[in-house]
């Protein structure tokens, strides 16, 4: 028996499974899913992408393919990179999370609900 067959087997399954996941994410960190929907599940959805935090600076590990870490948005809809406002905000920013807040085709949310039925009562008892 070689050692890394001894090695494997005093793994426990849990250490396995654990050593699975953080390969999966480093395959990814080379190029990484646009879309959420393509991303891991199962446990290699808790490990770090990048590795272990402290290791390397984000410029310098594969958290860089994410893209810039400078990115700002800010309330009046326009985006800086490094302190200088880009010409086009629109290249920085996301589709909507199909049914959040900024997916113009969701329903309303709970508590918009909740805030519209509130009204309709007010206004009855008036």
């Amino acid at each position: 028996m070689s050692d890394d067959q001894t090695e494997h087997e005093k793994k426990t399954e849990h250490e396995q499974e654990m050593e699975e996941a953080k390969q999966e994410v480093q395959q990814l960190q080379e190029d990484p899913p646009d879309k959420l929907e393509d991303w891991p599940e199962g446990k290699a959805k808790y490990e770090t992408f990048g590795g272990a935090e402290g290791d390397h600076s984000y410029d310098e590990g594969p958290e860089a393919n994410l893209g810039p870490d400078s990115v700002r948005h800010r309330e009046d809809g326009s985006v800086e990179v490094g302190g200088e406002e880009v010409d086009d905000p629109d290249e920085f920013k996301g589709d909507p999370i199909p049914g959040g807040p900024t997916d113009p085709s969701a329903a309303s949310n709970r508590d918009e609900q909740w805030l519209a039925s509130d009204e309709d009562e007010d206004e009855e008892e008036s």
